[in-house]
């Protein structure tokens, strides 16, 4: 016969209340936000007076709260400050690996995960095309935001402050005869990149190149990274271009919802 000591009981309580707290929480979904005392009793199969306590602790704590109307319980900003936190530390660039992998095979050309930095648009990521005759690029490279495809699309999804100080000056670059520098007309491509969901550099920033890129969103529906295809015009036609958008947001969604995106409406 194993005897417990009064310690051991008070332990085994806790960590029971503990599991059944963590029950509880996990009991709230999409469909079910919202859940009363009855309800959460009687999908834990615990007694009302037990889930009323536990309610009760995690209300204190910020995991839930209760609504005052109707007095059902929700899952609280704690819970979310949680999850922003492990999204935070996941690397995109490496949850992302896969995602270029598939585009890279889909495409056949180079494919490459980039961010904005201090006002250019740096690649973290990059798979190089398997094709003899193909655009390279590479880990760290900085380019302008304002003539490539992964920068545009970082950008138009931005808050408006953000994209006045990056185009509103007029100070761009003009690196081709293609390159837009006038504040006006960009602004004017940043919406239609906003209304389309994807961003394309016409030898804007080299010429002979083109590429598209769609961008990658966190829970607050900012753009926080751009997945884009490049490849020389020869090959990468208008027509092809626009052939493989549907891959290149398909990525560029799946990732997002890894990192917990969600659309923004402008």
């Amino acid at each position: 016969m194993v005897r417990r000591t009064k310690q051991g009981e008070a332990e085994g309580t806790r960590l029971s209340s503990v599991a059944n707290a963590i029950l509880l929480m996990k009991t709230f979904s999409d469909e079910q936000s919202e859940l009363g005392i009855s309800a959460l009793a009687e999908r834990l199969g615990l007694a009302k007076s037990t889930v009323h306590r536990l309610a009760s602790t995690l209300v204190e704590a910020g995991m839930l709260e209760q609504n005052k109307e109707t007095g059902k319980y929700r899952l609280g900003l704690a819970v979310f400050e949680l999850g922003s936190l492990v999204r935070r530390k996941i690397d995109i660039s490496l949850e992302a690996k896969p995602w270029l992998m598939t585009l890279r095979e889909q495409t056949g050309e180079t494919v490459d995960l980039s961010i904005l930095d201090h006002g250019g648009v740096v690649c973290v990521n990059f798979l190089e095309s398997k094709n003899v005759n193909r655009i390279s690029s590479g880990v760290g490279l900085r380019k302008p935001v304002h003539c490539t495809a992964e920068g545009k699309a970082l950008i138009a999804f931005q808050p408006a402050s953000t994209i006045e100080r990056i185009v509103g000056g007029g100070t761009v670059e003009r690196r081709t005869p293609r390159t837009l520098i006038d504040p006006g007309a960009l602004k004017e491509e940043l919406a239609n990149i906003r209304a389309r969901g994807y961003a394309t550099d016409d030898e804007e920033y080299e010429l002979g190149v083109r590429s598209i890129a769609a961008p990658i969103r966190d829970d607050s529906g900012n753009s926080v990274a751009a997945v884009g295809v490049t490849g020389p015009k020869q090959r990468l036609t208008k027509t092809r271009l626009l052939g493989i958008v549907p891959f290149v947001t398909a990525a560029a969604k799946a990732i997002s919802l890894r990192l917990g995106g969600r659309p923004r409406l402008f």
